[in-house]
């Protein structure tokens, strides 16, 4: 295994598994939704797409069969570690 990176740093299509939340970073409603979209530690990823018009927000995604689009914000305090 690597050392652990934020979610927002991996490349399109690389498989990650989610080691640690910095919930703290996110208000509070963020978290709520992250967690029910299975967006947790031991949570395995990976990012379907970067951005839309050149840019790199929002990221979509791949939780399981399930492509959730977050902002590169809430992938910022995701560290993951490559799977």
């Amino acid at each position: 295994m690597t050392s652990p990176v934020t979610l927002d740093t991996i490349s399109r299509g690389d498989r990650v598994e989610i080691i640690s939340v910095d919930w703290d970073a996110l208000a509070p409603e963020e978290g709520k939704r992250l967690r029910a979209l299975g967006l947790d530690t031991g949570a395995r990823v990976a990012i379907a797409h970067k951005g839309v018009f050149g840019t790199s927000d929002p990221l979509a995604i791949m939780v399981g069969r399930m492509t959730v689009a977050v902002r590169k914000v809430h992938a910022a305090a995701m560290q993951v570690e490559q799977i």
